[in-house]
């Protein structure tokens, strides 16, 4: 009776660096892969020892970034903590009309700039289970010196204040429960009515509907036929 839009889902997540949203949308990914397809950002950051080019982001140098800038090769971009790191537009159309779901893996201020462009998106922010946690994963990363960590760690409480512009909180504090909360806002979204395309009755509810407006035919318990045929 329901056909449901094709189209995917564009779900953007974030949280403070330390918060775990790459470890979250592993998962998510490992869980359903077909259908779902993780957006790389490009990035001006020097590269982490943990660091996979192509994987966790596309790097670039500060100067070919700017030079994509105006060749408009982003979705969006924006500046962060020095560095730049912005959502290529690439094939994420194609994807959602493909009925693929994207995931956009973005800073705070990149994913209001996609609010702004596309309102209809998803937007989860995961948030760490306390400040003391957020600085350990910080130093366990053992990649920035004192200054820039101190300097993630105040960006990181200024970012959290800006929960309120999401539509989802997710704590991570188990990460394999903070999956299955973020599996459950995705399966919950796909029921949501504006995703309706259309309301249709098919041929058989019609007949059933005729045999309800006859008294005889009902006797006759053509109905309970009709429903068991189905």
């Amino acid at each position: 009776m329901i056909k449901e839009k094709k189209s995917g889902q564009l779900i953007v997540i974030s949280s403070p660096s330390g918060g775990g949203k790459g470890s979250v949308i592993a998962g998510l990914l490992k869980n359903d892969s077909k259908n779902r397809w993780l957006s790389i950002s490009t990035t001006s950051r020097p590269i982490r020892k943990n660091d996979v080019p192509g994987v966790t982001y596309h790097f670039v140098s500060k100067e070919e970034f700017e030079k994509k800038i105006e060749e408009d090769y982003f979705l969006e971009y924006t500046n962060y903590v020095g560095n730049y790191y912005g959502t290529p537009k690439g094939t994420i159309k194609e994807k959602l009309d493909a009925g693929i779901d994207v995931i956009l893996e973005i800073e705070i201020e990149g994913a209001m700039n996609i609010k702004k462009l596309i309102p209809e998106a998803i937007f989860i922010f995961i948030m760490p289970p306390s400040m003391k946690v957020l600085v350990e994963r910080l130093k366990q990363r053992n990649t920035e010196d004192y200054e820039k960590l101190l300097g993630r760690f105040h960006t990181a409480y200024r970012e959290i204040n800006e929960v309120t512009k999401y539509n989802y909180v997710v704590v991570n504090d188990i990460l394999e429960e903070a999956i299955e909360k973020v599996e459950a806002i995705i399966k919950a979204e796909k029921c949501r009515v504006d995703r309706i395309e259309e309301v249709y009755v098919d041929t058989k509810e019609e007949e059933i509907h005729e045999l309800l407006l006859s008294e005889k035919e009902f006797e006759n318990k053509k109905i309970s036929e009709k429903l068991d045929a189905n």
